[in-house]
């Protein structure tokens, strides 16, 4: 039960809840664009989707400059479980139906032919 426990205390922090959820609802995305769907700094979100490695919850994967990531796929049921209440009790949230239409507008990564992050350069206009 303890490893459950720590499920939830990590994501009880509400921006780790976001990724989750995302990561839940779309699947493997790079960082920058996560960062624009939650409109956050790149740091912030950098930093607790380190939390969210460091227990185990998501992995990770580098494709050029850009690094991408994903839920993890522990193949407990209740992981798989807990997933899909992610998505069916979020998905239709206020909150995250607004992260999933930035993410849905995010301009970076690989599939835009190497441009730079639109939060790049919103921050230096």
């Amino acid at each position: 039960m303890k490893d459950e426990a720590n499920v939830f205390r990590i994501l009880g922090e509400p921006t780790r809840l976001r990724l989750a959820i995302l990561l839940a609802l779309k699947g493997e995305t790079c960082v920058c664009k996560l960062a624009q769907a939650l409109d956050e700094p790149d740091f912030k979100v950098s930093r607790h989707l380190g939390g969210l490695r460091v227990a185990g919850l998501v992995k990770a994967r580098r494709e050029g400059i850009w690094i991408y990531y994903r839920l993890s796929d522990t193949g407990a049921p209740f992981w798989k479980r807990l997933m899909g209440c992610l998505k069916d009790c979020f998905g239709d949230h206020p909150v995250t139906v607004g992260d999933l239409a930035r993410l849905d507008r995010a301009g970076c990564g690989p599939d835009t032919a190497g441009r730079k992050c639109t939060q790049e350069k919103r921050r230096r206009t």
